[in-house]
């Protein structure tokens, strides 16, 4: 049996497919969830407990956690695989499975210099102050901006420039608002050979307390039914040269569709895959980094991902339900803002998906006590 080593923010799902292939599970992660049960041994930066908040994520968690937490392991398994969250350089390259080095694609303006020219992107600077941007929006009236972290995912830091608060610490990135659908295509790559496994709809979040005008990454629905997304999310991947599961993030507006970022790792919709396809995503991943893409398998369901941010301070009662996911510990506080659980289903009938989805959504509502009644918002399903 051999001994995988996952690493990142929250390895719950990618652990539960290691484990279903028959691996030696060990993980590393901030979130170690209720419903986490899928491990040999695991190290976790939240412990959470009954009547303690869990505090805010961006104030608690730097990747360097997830470098000391492993260091225990390195010498124990066989092979790595480092989810959002984590950087692969800070592991043993030859027992990556994967990309074993993403920073060139995870900074944000080298990328897209990589892709200016071969494919649509926004326009993007890379500044150190306000005052340039505020120039450049000055000299663009007829354009909107974001500004966005050098490095970053979720869409946390990401606003745009009229609603920016606070001047950003050290170089920030500038990039043309294309307003749109936001899509993305999961590609499976051995580095020559690529074939788009899944497309779908990505749900955007602006009104999260603490996060106002960000645009947060919230959950997908799959497919999407956009076939010019799976040539150009292809068309990335190859010129890249990546390896395994990577993503590529879009917007398809009436100007076309723009390349946004790409995820060169396993993604958000890992789950979304396997409900939707019947298939491990996980095998599939590792057939592709051995030099290998699987037959591409029909997709047979609709599916939907949904991350529930609290929209007030609050303390959990028991989420144990059908279709709910990174359950946090009964009793435990969760801080305004902060992700609570996933919701995740999948059926024939996307509109009897959706409905399932909404239910989900009021019961897990239902059973969270109010600790701070001064609401920012009212989240919507």
């Amino acid at each position: 049996m051999e001994r995988l080593l996952i690493v990142g923010v929250n390895t719950r799902p990618v652990a539960k497919a290691a484990y279903d292939l028959g691996f030696e599970v060990y993980s590393v992660s901030y979130y170690c969830p209720k419903d986490f049960d899928s491990y040999h041994e695991r190290r976790c930066i939240l412990e959470q407990e009954p009547l303690k908040s869990s505090g805010r994520f961006h104030e608690k968690f730097k990747p360097s956690n997830l470098k000391v937490l492993a260091e225990d392991f390195l010498d124990e398994v066989d092979k790595i695989i480092v989810l959002s969250g984590g950087f692969p350089e800070d592991f043993p390259s030859r027992k990556i499975l994967g990309n074993k080095k993403t920073q060139k694609i995870e900074d944000k303006y080298t990328l897209y210099k990589r892709l200016c020219g071969k494919f649509k992107v926004p326009e993007t600077y890379k500044l150190d102050d306000m005052e340039e941007a505020w120039e450049i929006q000055k000299q663009k009236p007829e354009k909107r901006f974001l500004i966005k972290p050098l490095i970053g995912s979720g869409g946390f830091g990401v606003s745009p420039i009229s609603d920016y608060r606070e001047d950003p610490r050290g170089p920030f990135i500038l990039q043309e608002f294309i307003e749109g659908l936001h899509l993305s295509a999961s590609v499976l790559s051995t580095g020559k050979d690529v074939m788009t496994i899944l497309t779908s709809r990505q749900l955007i979040n602006t009104n999260i307390r603490g996060w106002e005008d960000n645009l947060i990454y919230a959950g997908n629905i799959v497919p999407a039914p956009y076939p010019e997304i799976k040539k150009v999310g292809e068309d990335v991947i190859r010129n890249l040269a990546l390896l395994g599961s990577n993503g590529v993030d879009m917007v398809l507006s009436p100007d076309g569709l723009y390349v946004i970022e790409v995820n060169p790792r396993i993604q958000g919709t890992f789950e979304c895959a396997q409900l939707s396809l019947g298939i491990n995503m996980l095998s599939a991943h590792i057939s592709a980094c051995e030099g290998e893409l699987i037959n591409e398998p029909p997709r047979k369901k609709y599916t939907m991902k949904k991350i529930i941010y609290t929209p007030f301070k609050c303390q959990v009662g028991d989420l144990n339900l059908p279709r709910v996911y990174d359950i946090p510990c009964d009793g435990s506080i969760i801080e305004a803002g902060e992700p609570l659980v996933t919701l995740l289903d999948s059926h024939e009938n996307l509109n009897i998906l959706l409905g399932n989805i909404k239910r989900s959504f009021k019961q897990v509502m239902g059973r969270l006590k109010v600790l701070d009644r001064h609401l920012y918002y009212t989240q919507e399903y």
